[in-house]
């Protein structure tokens, strides 16, 4: 999954970037509005974090034009205490609010949480099959034994579980599991699918010549 944080204090668009990476998503940055609005409309993620407060477009205004195009779904940080502020993100198209100083740990939760709404997955754990997957813990379980994936395998399976039923091109594994400061081998994706089909069975993720790749629903 990738992520945008778009955050005007260095040091707090810093820890945060930081924290989502240790969660094992690929992370963008913005240092203000416009940069950040930006990125979010040249680039489809799968998330955006976004600071009320920021030079240039402040966070709200950031929100309704991204609104006007996007459906991404958008977690507002904010020191503001006031439940009208609150609201009005609410009301402008914001899926989540997070008031700062922020705890790391909940604003993982969240993420998480509204990363699997966004794709219609009301719980954490799915099952395909003999493989479970728990979206929360990001364990991974093949007839009830644990399985030990790499970061990047974890990704791209969660990756393509949340969309599962659909083909998914390279091109959008790519830029999902790869953040702007990446250089990615050509021949990565099809490593990683390699691998997980060792780990999870050689039908689980089927590939569509010229296509891309798609797991059953």
């Amino acid at each position: 999954m990738r992520l945008l944080i778009v955050e005007d204090e260095p040091d707090m668009l810093d820890t945060l970037a930081e924290a989502m990476r240790g969660e094992g998503y690929a992370v963008d940055e913005a240092a203000d509005g416009e940069e950040g609005l930006f990125k979010a409309l040249e680039i489809d993620y799968d998330l955006i974090i976004c600071d009320v407060m920021m030079p240039v477009y402040d966070g709200f205004e950031l929100l309704r034009r991204v609104r006007q195009v996007k459906k991404t779904p958008v977690l507002m940080l904010t020191a503001r205490t006031k439940v009208q502020d609150r609201i009005h993100g609410l009301d402008s198209g914001a899926d989540d609010y997070l008031a700062k100083p922020v705890d790391l740990n909940e604003l993982a939760a969240r993420v998480r949480a509204l990363i699997r709404r966004a794709h219609g997955n009301a719980s954490p754990v799915i099952t395909l099959g003999e493989v479970e997957i728990d979206t929360s813990a990001q364990t991974v379980k093949v007839a009830g034994q644990p399985v030990i994936l790499t970061g990047r395998e974890y990704a791209l399976l969660e990756f393509c579980v949340q969309r599962r039923g659909k083909i998914i091109t390279r091109t959008q594994l790519y830029e999902h599991l790869h953040d702007e400061n990446d250089s990615p081998v050509s021949n990565l994706v099809d490593v990683h699918v390699f691998n997980l089909r060792k780990k999870l069975g050689q039908d689980f993720i089927v590939t569509h010549r010229g296509r891309g790749y798609s797991i059953g629903a």
